[in-house]
């Protein structure tokens, strides 16, 4: 592999890896009842709203397992999404 095809590999594992955490807070979210879209709001008040998510709450496919709060928590971490995490260790603790 040269240079350009290392960068474009790098590059799509990093967003399939994305689109599995915005399915895993999906999933999450529906599973309590919870709007994904609103819970994205209240952790980046400040961002417009998120397209990938949009796409992927609409196409909604459930998980065949159920996701806890712990798992979502890390994942969103992993990603540097600490503010969302936040947001859902709030409502989990509800």
């Amino acid at each position: 592999m040269n240079q350009k095809e290392i960068e474009a590999y790098i590059i799509q594992k990093y967003q399939e890896d994305e689109q599995l955490m915005v399915r895993i807070f999906v999933e999450w979210c529906h599973e309590n009842n919870l709007d994904p879209e609103k819970l994205y709001q209240e952790a980046y008040p400040a961002q417009p709203p998120n397209t990938l998510l949009k796409q992927l709450n609409a196409e909604r496919e459930p998980f065949d397992m159920t996701v806890d709060a712990g798992t979502l928590i890390n994942v969103l971490q992993i990603f540097g999404n600490d503010d969302l995490a936040h947001i859902v260790s709030v409502y989990a603790n509800k």
